[in-house]
């Protein structure tokens, strides 16, 4: 039997049975899934093992790397700060970090950072994974680069750049780093068991990553070794990396929180679907700024069609990454690598937040998150799939 553990409205049922079926089965190993409506728990579960030979449990407080997810929290930094009136998304990155005007960057806007529309979005440079762990290193090549296409007329995923660009934006405007301003501005204010990296004394907590098979570099296209495509994956960290020291005591602000589904829910529901003004971070207006579209079309990096806003991705009109397993209407989203993901559907007043330890290949989903969201809308008799997106009102 499943340890399985946590609370759900008896009308998610269906919920908490696919979850547990799937950790019987070995489809998970361990997870969290947590599901807030208006801000209060409708879904809060979590169960299975923390550790690939079972011999640790996924408890409450298990935290796990959910790698892109964290990308998430880059940009919830940035909208604070333009919530807050401490600059503007439209603003020049330039004006608050003079040297990354260089090489043709000057134009570049913060909205462009945000939404993977910079040009900035690949390492130029030979890059280790060892040299992910020095922000003052990424961020100085990041300055000397020039955009792979004109600022703000596509999107191109900065797989790991993002964390760094935003970062940097952060430092310059508050003194702090993006490490910092998490944990003082998000994660106490909120009580949110959430941080940029991990701490050492939370390192027993950390559930154990199962990684996918090693990636094939010959499963890319061998003619463009500068392609974006190819580019845009590396440095690829291997399994023994991602458990060590340094890479949790590092700031990767594209791909090393740890945290849980309960956290990350916290976090969003906080920002964006609770109806209460007064105890939301983020202001109808900063809202709005996140779901005003800068670019919809295929990705020069990841090769789908992306639709994209001010800080998350978008729900688009059927065709863009997760349009098939969720409503049409106002819903944000982004992955991170292997499965985890945040869903904020602002009409029905859902945050949908899930971390797990066993990883598949790619970062838009899995196929366990993907059947919970199908059950999760099930339950509340909400259909899903194609349709037309509709603007944020």
């Amino acid at each position: 039997m499943a340890n399985i553990h946590g609370t759900y409205d008896p009308k998610f049922q269906g919920v908490f049975e696919k979850f547990r079926q799937f950790i019987e089965s070995g489809q998970e190993v361990g997870a969290s899934l947590t599901v807030k409506i208006d801000g209060e728990d409708a879904i809060n579960i979590w169960g299975g093992y923390a550790s690939p030979d079972h011999t640790r449990p996924w408890n409450e407080d298990t935290i796990v790397n959910v790698f892109s997810s964290t990308k998430t929290l880059s940009a919830l930094a940035v909208l604070l700060l333009i919530n807050d009136g401490q600059l503007s998304a439209y603003d020049k990155v330039s004006k608050y970090w003079p040297e990354f005007a260089a090489n043709g960057k000057q134009d570049i806007e913060v909205r462009h950072l945000l939404a993977h529309t910079s040009g900035i979005a690949v390492f130029e440079d030979d890059t280790t994974p060892e040299d992910l762990c020095n922000t003052g290193l990424i961020v100085s090549r990041l300055e000397k680069q020039a955009p792979r296409w004109e600022p703000g007329t596509a999107s191109g995923y900065h797989s790991w750049t993002y964390g760094y660009l935003l970062g940097e934006v952060v430092r310059r405007r508050t003194g702090l780093s993006l490490k910092e301003f998490i944990s003082q501005k998000v994660a106490v204010p909120l009580g949110a068991d959430i941080q940029i990296g991990a701490h050492e004394k939370d390192w027993d907590r950390i559930a154990q990553l199962i990684l996918p098979p090693p990636f094939n570099p010959d499963d890319l296209p061998k003619s463009d070794p500068d392609s974006l495509t190819v580019k845009m994956i590396y440095p690829i960290p291997d399994e023994a990396f991602l458990h060590s020291a340094k890479w949790r005591n590092a700031e990767i602000g594209s791909g090393n929180a740890h945290t849980n589904s309960q956290a990350l829910a916290q976090v969003w529901s906080g920002a964006l679907t609770i109806s209460d003004d007064s105890k939301r971070l983020l202001s109808k207006e900063t809202i709005d700024l996140i779901f005003k579209e800068q670019s919809y079309g295929v990705d020069l990096c990841i090769g789908l069609p992306v639709r994209v806003g001010i800080g998350m991705g978008l729900r688009g009109n059927g065709d863009a990454l997760i349009d098939a397993w969720v409503p049409k209407g106002n819903v944000c989203f982004w992955g991170g690598w292997g499965g985890s993901m945040v869903i904020n559907d602002l009409d029905h007043r859902i945050t949908i937040a899930y971390a797990m330890n066993k990883l598949e290949s790619g970062s838009t989903g899995n196929a366990s998150v993907k059947a919970y969201v199908a059950e999760i809308y099930k339950a509340l008799g909400v259909p899903v799939g194609t349709g037309e997106a509709v603007g944020h009102s």
